[in-house]
């Protein structure tokens, strides 16, 4: 029998409490005393279940019961994700709101809203994407925010649930404001984040993949089991996870750690789609589609978008090669500088050993609030060596204050200005490019290419990827171009400053030192 410890006997005790009182709110608020609007599904027979304190339930109860300020539920596809979401709403929480990115993705035949009114029937009014008066005097509102601009719309509108349905979908910038406003005025009330979704399908998503990495990333050094606690903090920018919840000082501020979780859910979970055949619709979908959806795997690829500049498995293979010693006997051989333009953009320095590229040092635009401390981040970080060729982005003020700044430092500070003509032609000497940024991004992808030979070496930086994978390009007749870095910040909803910051270090505007110990072909001498 499993010893059971002291924090499990806590949490359970916790745990039947708010069940208790749960179960307690329902009959009394339900029209017949009797049936609460939904229950969650029970555990299917030969199904493993997930262990919530000392009792072993199904996922979907699981997760419906869960402790954690910040749920993920799903994986697979028809494991009673979007029940769960409007199953909480009407049962345990008083002001609620289900996100998606788009309006039009509530509706439908089978639809959020339509599986609402089924639930609901005559015991509540809506109108106007909102339930009203529902037992309880409980309200549901169903919002849309695909960008910040939609994000604001919701500024100070309090809902103690906020519910993410397809969760990948959104960008991370967007999920993280929106869940700064979850509050509520009543007392015992308690407030919560519930989000649902598959594995994500394009490199956009994977944030998530980070964000819950202790359950879904199978290398992370500390791996989490289905339902499980961990705890994290924001500081300087950065979440970090701590070993409870109790609350801490830093710098003078009391900060109090937030819990996450991930419930796995598969449609063999769910006895009414089970019924339905619904399992060899999923079974006979084409992979890794059928990967993601019907097993819930996180860890296959996502499908590329068709003008994606850097295809993801490139990526992925270079991430793969590194290794913590890969720079051995290599001197530096060049960093690259993408500066902070103030609010969530990040200071980002990339340094190159040859073809191995070091660790990111990053920085919270905080730490370089003027071009004097930026440089001084860029003249610690290579050490303070003036050999080193530093390619620093230089459109925007920001940048161009640390370049001059490395410059009065003696510090061999090179301009990267992204809106250069370019007079290089791609390897096979056919298209052209339509200015500096097109060159680079496309220098990086050619370099990347496992046929190239130069086996480069990217660090293991979730972020880092997502950003390289974010660009996307097309031909005009003067060759080919890159779409914008504020485009690419308005579709994924930050800077992708990780991803450029390597292209800096990456691509050659002037002939750096040469190497004595050269690695991986003819790149980077």
């Amino acid at each position: 029998m499993k010893h059971i410890t002291l924090d499990e006997m806590l949490e359970q005790a916790a745990l039947d409490v708010e069940i208790a009182a749960g179960a307690e709110a329902q009959k009394n608020e339900s029209d017949d005393d009797s049936e609460p609007l939904w229950r969650p599904m029970a555990l299917q027979p030969g199904r493993p279940g997930v262990r919530v304190g000392s009792r072993v339930m199904s996922p979907q109860q699981a997760a419906y019961e869960s402790l954690a300020d910040e749920l993920l539920f799903g994986g697979g596809g028809g494991g009673g994700k979007s029940d769960l979401l409007l199953g909480l709403s009407m049962t345990k929480h008083r002001n609620s709101v289900i996100f998606r990115t788009e309006f039009t993705q509530h509706g439908g035949a089978q639809g959020m809203i339509e599986r609402s009114k089924e639930i609901v029937g005559l015991r509540g009014d809506f109108g106007d994407f909102l339930w009203r008066n529902l037992p309880g005097g409980r309200a549901l509102e169903f919002g849309a925010a695909k960008t910040m601009k939609d994000a604001l719309k919701y500024l100070g509108r309090p809902h103690d649930l906020k519910g993410f349905d397809e969760l990948p979908q959104f960008p991370e910038i967007v999920y993280r404001t929106l869940i700064g406003w979850l509050r509520t005025a009543y007392e015992g009330q308690r407030t919560r984040v519930v989000s649902t979704g598959n594995p994500p399908m394009t490199a956009e998503g994977l944030w998530v993949i980070s964000y819950w990495g202790p359950w879904l990333d199978k290398k992370h050094p500390n791996p989490a089991q289905p339902g499980e606690l961990r705890w994290y903090a924001v500081i300087n920018g950065k979440d970090v996870e701590r070993p409870d919840g109790h609350a801490f000082l830093h710098n003078g501020e009391r900060i109090i750690p937030r819990s996450r979780t991930f419930v796995p859910a598969l449609v063999e979970d769910n006895p009414f789609y089970m019924r339905t055949g619904y399992d060899q619709v999923l079974n006979n979908l084409p992979e890794p589609l059928r990967s993601q959806v019907r097993r819930g795997d996180f860890s296959v690829g996502v499908r590329d978008d068709e003008w994606q500049v850097i295809p993801t498995e490139w990526v992925q293979a270079a991430m793969e090669r590194w290794t913590h010693d890969g720079h051995n006997g290599v001197a530096l051989t060049a960093a690259g500088n993408d500066p902070s333009r103030g609010g969530s953009d990040e200071f980002v320095i990339a340094k190159r050993h040859d073809n191995w590229v070091a660790p990111l040092v990053v920085h919270p635009a905080a730490s370089a609030p003027d071009g004097q401390r930026g440089a001084q981040l860029v003249f610690k970080a290579i050490g303070g060596d003036k050999s080193v060729p530093v390619q620093i982005d230089i459109i925007g003020s920001a940048g161009s204050s640390v370049y001059d700044q490395c410059r009065d430092l003696g510090l061999r500070a090179i301009e990267m200005n992204a809106s250069e003509k370019s007079e290089k032609r791609d390897k096979s000497g056919k298209l052209g490019f339509v200015n500096q940024r097109a060159e680079w991004h496309w220098t990086l992808r050619e370099l990347l290419d496992p046929i190239s030979g130069q086996n480069i070496a990217l660090p293991p930086d979730p972020q880092m990827k997502a950003d390289l994978c974010a660009a996307r390009w097309h031909p005009t007749p003067r060759g080919i171009q890159v779409e914008a870095k504020e485009d690419i910040k308005s579709r994924i909803g930050r800077s992708p400053d990780r991803g450029e910051a390597v292209i800096y270090c990456v691509v050659q505007k002037a002939q750096p030192p040469v190497v004595k110990k050269p690695r991986g072909g003819t790149w980077g001498r």
